[in-house]
């Protein structure tokens, strides 16, 4: 077995099939690129038995076979080099060969049967969706996803496809963001939970690609094929909250505000919140906002007045400052609402403008009790 590579465009696509292997993995194969060739045609994989993703690649080469080659030491090499062609050839000896133009490099390989395979889907459904959408999709919400081992189907993003629309949920009970596209159609209706590691792994690869994703699905697993790429990743099991329900329907009270400053003025005056809770209070009345803060064990104190744009009563509410910044970090609109009805009901979030056609976001966060 032997091919022609050029370095550059091996590590590039390395560098991202990286993504998917753990630090520590139970099975020493895990370790490990599988790399097929056949017919001038490399596929490399690698898996965590929970997630698989293989990119295909051309090379010069006019044989076939499958070897397991360690990935750290490959990537390691693979980054020292300077744009030349690199020729793979396995020797007799278990090793693979690789030359470049100033020198040769000899590593152990494994047999590549010992790979675990990907999962095949027995008749998926398919849902068709444009790179970018998907990636904005992504990171709109993976940051609301919880990280508790006691609660699985809160640790992912609830994907639900419709005629009407597409719908992507993810919440950690403190905080929701709902996102959807009115713009994209599936042809059924199918809901299933995304886990965060392919997620994450498909968001950096997407961000920048309009091409199309497409996404097959069953009860057990999902499959993403982009241009020379294919992710089968096992999907999380259980049933999802039913997150319309904590979505209060009335809310009387809207506050409008300069996003950029709202957000520059909590995270200054949460430097001064506590600790623990990270509690910063809103103080809203006709159309001025206060946003104050306290740590009474340290007598650490900040104040901020901000001009807004109000409807409704004059309230006090309190909120986790570290939810709130990473809501508004998360939006690129110049604006935002927030809207509420108690100061015991959660607030919503959206953003009243940059948004496309079809697109809506709407985040929710829990507030925190007051103590007067």
């Amino acid at each position: 077995m032997k091919f022609i590579v050029s370095s550059t465009y091996l590590l590039k696509q390395l560098q991202v099939l990286g993504g998917v292997i753990n630090s520590s993995n139970t099975l020493p194969i895990l370790d490990n690129f599988l790399f097929e060739l056949k017919d001038s045609k490399l596929t490399v994989s690698a898996s965590d038995l929970e997630t698989t993703m293989s990119s295909s690649l051309d090379v010069e080469s006019d044989n076939d076979g499958s070897i397991a080659l360690p990935a750290r030491l490959l990537l390691d090499t693979l980054k020292t080099f300077p744009e030349q062609p690199l020729t793979f050839v396995v020797e007799d000896n278990n090793t693979v060969e690789i030359s470049s133009n100033h020198g040769k490099y000899a590593l152990a390989y494994a047999d590549g049967n010992e790979f675990p395979k990907a999962v095949e889907l027995d008749n998926p459904s398919t849902t068709t969706i444009a790179g970018d959408i998907l990636a904005t999709a992504i990171s709109k919400t993976i940051f609301a996803a919880g990280n508790d081992d006691l609660r699985p189907v809160m640790s992912g993003v609830f994907f639900q496809f419709s005629t009407e629309g597409l719908t992507f949920v993810a919440t950690d009970a403190h905080k929701l963001v709902k996102y959807t596209r009115g713009d994209v159609k599936a042809d059924q209706v199918a809901e299933f939970i995304m886990p965060k590691k392919p997620l994450n792994l498909l968001k950096g690869i997407l961000a920048a690609n309009d091409d199309a994703v497409t996404i097959e699905y069953n009860d057990s697993n999902a499959k993403f094929t982009f241009e020379n790429s294919v992710l089968v990743c096992r999907l999380i099991d259980g049933k999802y909250p039913n997150y319309e329900a904590v979505i209060p329907k009335e809310n009387p009270n809207k506050l409008t505000i300069d996003r950029t400053q709202f957000l520059n003025s909590v995270r200054r005056v949460s430097i001064f919140s506590n600790k623990t809770t990270h509690q910063i209070r809103l103080k809203i009345a006709g159309a001025e906002l206060n946003i104050s803060a306290e740590d009474i064990d340290y007598s650490n104190k900040a104040e901020e007045r901000l001009t807004c744009d109000y409807q409704g009563d004059d309230m006090q509410i309190g909120f986790n400052s570290r939810f709130l910044t990473e809501m508004l970090n998360n939006l690129n609109s110049d604006e935002v609402q927030l809207e509420m009805s108690l100061p015991n009901r959660a607030g919503i979030l959206t953003p009243i403008d940059g948004l496309d056609d079809g697109e809506k976001v709407t985040m929710l966060v829990m507030p925190v009790m007051l103590n007067n």
